[in-house]
């Protein structure tokens, strides 16, 4: 558990200009549920690649000096679309693992009380049943797409249970479903789904041309609002003290089509133009089915924004912020 309220509380976010970091800057300075609002002994402190290159150890020990955290949410990730995994696998993997073990190892020997870290749901083995679930981490080789910063990613596991073990540190990590929200990464084609399909609607409304979408749109994916993931971790900062990963996900019956979300957005956009589909691009995996059991065991009162809602308040978000997302 996180320290009484009368402890004072320092939380270093690694990686808080991406999504998840924006979401859960917004959730402190915005929510009056007591569950997840900033509470009066702590201070947050955001920190970007400005502040520090993670990769390199003196940059990290430089900027735990100097934050000196009680308590970390590790973001901070060294990303790219398919095609940069596919053709980078080793300068993923290495990059990503001096960055995560420079975080890990610096917690340890800054005493941290509680380290929190991001994992994906793409270090999940390619071959599997379904649904996925938190003990499957280890069970097979990743996607052969990206399995070099799967692998990285996996050792955070490692590490946390080794930490664990050999000190008794409080290092945990949580493994989110498709994210989306404000803040997004909103590129055609470095994108996920969501983003990707705002902008392309976007632009196909603004240029009077069709919304194009590549695929049949039958496969069916899981997502959370990059809000509703702030809130879970927050709570996983606060009350979640294993050091098994947990993954952070809408139920099972709550998985869409891709169909369904290119709908959504027209809608959401305003978009009456034709939509037409490219089914000369790849569908990719049919489902990637996750389950929150653990989650919902936990914290059965957690309610999640409607897909619809949380759909609208993205697309506002674009439309209004869109000479300066990152696109």
């Amino acid at each position: 558990m996180i320290q009484g309220e009368d402890d004072q509380i320092r939380i270093l976010v690694t990686g808080s200009s991406g999504l998840v970091g924006q979401a859960i800057q917004h959730i402190i300075e915005t929510c009056s549920d007591a569950r997840f609002a900033r509470r009066p002994n702590e201070t947050w402190i955001f920190a970007t690649s400005k502040d520090a290159d993670l990769r390199d150890e003196k940059q990290t020990q430089d900027l735990f000096d100097r934050v000196k955290p009680t308590h970390v949410i590790h973001l901070a990730a060294f990303v790219g679309g398919l095609f940069r995994n596919m053709s980078q696998k080793a300068t993923f993997y290495h990059s990503n693992a001096l960055l995560n073990q420079n975080v890990i190892h610096t917690a340890h020997t800054h005493n941290v009380t509680k380290l929190v870290s991001c994992l994906s749901t793409c270090i999940f083995p390619d071959k599997t049943t379904y649904p996925i679930t938190e003990e499957m981490v280890h069970a097979g080789e990743p996607h052969v797409s990206n399995y070099g910063y799967a692998y990285a990613k996996r050792m955070v596991d490692v590490m946390n249970r080794a930490y664990h073990e050999q000190y008794g540190s409080n290092f945990t990590s949580v493994i989110p479903t498709n994210i989306f929200g404000p803040h997004d990464n909103y590129h055609l084609e470095d994108s996920h789904v969501i983003p990707g399909l705002i902008h392309k609607c976007y632009l196909a409304k603004r240029n009077g041309t069709p919304f194009v979408i590549g695929g049949s749109g039958t496969p069916l994916r899981q997502f959370i609002y990059s809000r509703d993931l702030a809130k879970l971790f927050i709570w996983v900062l606060r009350e979640y003290d294993s050091v098994k990963p947990i993954i952070l996900s809408v139920p099972e019956e709550d998985e869409i089509s891709i169909k369904k979300v290119a709908e959504s957005i027209a809608t959401a956009m305003e978009f009456e133009g034709p939509v037409v589909w490219d089914t000369t691009r790849s569908d990719g995996q049919y489902k990637k089915t996750a389950s929150n059991a653990k989650l919902s065991n936990l914290f059965p009162e957690f309610e999640f924004t409607p897909f619809e809602q949380a759909l609208k308040e993205s697309v506002d978000w674009f439309i209004e912020n869109y000479e300066s997302v990152r696109k």
